[in-house]
């Protein structure tokens, strides 16, 4: 498969302390790639640099071969175009509806009628099993279809790649399994290029095509499921099992 993001020894820090210590990372085309590690182990930092959020200290991120640490504004946001996220906390607009909220990309990026933009904004929340729920506000939904409906504004103007940061952090078990079926699900639909934050360790091998591990700045392991599942890498270990003895060192 094709990379359609390469990611060359970044560097990232916040004053004294080293987040990003040269972070070597490649995310395959039409796959989902799930990164994890410690909360707060710079796995959101990380994220950020992708689409360039945060600048990096020192390295290079390559979106389709061209590396976005270079580029202008203007330039960048036309490379933003080929992105959605999902935040953590959804990141509605408490004075939008739903609708608006979905819409809200397609009305700031693109010149389209107002007829095509509320037929893109019901087969998106379609999509995301949400059907007829345009004139709600985020303040009348759950967590769950807060989520759904982040998710219907992240791919509303079909980009290439979703970016997902912690997607099923505060749901409940149910919940956390619904939003990861919604991922796969999407993910095929569209064709995306998913890249997951996640500490969940049942999800990460539910969605993951492959899976990385994000450690003291560095990916310490990279691998297909099966891969990460069999290997003998401490820290990889420790993490999947949850042990506090070893190598992680619990603060």
């Amino acid at each position: 498969m094709a990379n359609i993001i390469e990611i060359i020894d970044l560097h990232k820090s916040f004053r004294e302390q080293k987040v990003l210590d040269g972070v070597n990372l490649e995310i395959e085309e039409g796959k989902t790639t799930v990164i994890i590690g410690r909360s707060g182990g710079g796995k959101s930092v990380l994220l950020k640099h992708i689409i360039r959020l945060l600048k990096p200290d020192s390295g290079h991120v390559l979106i389709k071969g061209i590396d976005i640490t270079t580029l202008n504004d203007r330039d960048l946001n036309e490379i933003r175009k080929d992105f959605g996220m999902l935040f953590q906390d959804s990141a509605l607009f408490d004075s939008m509806n739903v609708g608006e909220n979905v819409a809200f990309p397609l009305r700031e990026q693109t010149k389209m009628k107002d007829a095509e933009i509320k037929k893109i904004v019901a087969d998106r929340l379609r999509a995301v099993g949400l059907t007829g729920i345009e004139n709600k506000m985020p303040s009348e939904l759950s967590g769950g279809m807060k989520k759904r409906v982040g998710l219907a504004r992240a791919i509303a103007m079909h980009p290439q790649m979703v970016l997902f940061d912690e997607p099923t952090t505060g749901l409940d078990p149910i919940m956390t399994e619904a939003i990861n079926d919604l991922i796969i699900d999407t993910q095929k639909l569209f064709n995306l290029t998913s890249i997951v934050i996640s500490h969940d360790v049942q999800s990460i091998f539910k969605i993951g095509h492959k899976i990385a591990m994000l450690h003291e700045g560095k990916i310490v392991e990279y691998g297909t499921p099966e891969e990460i599942r069999k290997s003998k890498n401490p820290v990889l270990e420790q993490f999947l099992s949850g042990n506090t003895e070893g190598p992680i060192k619990v603060i």
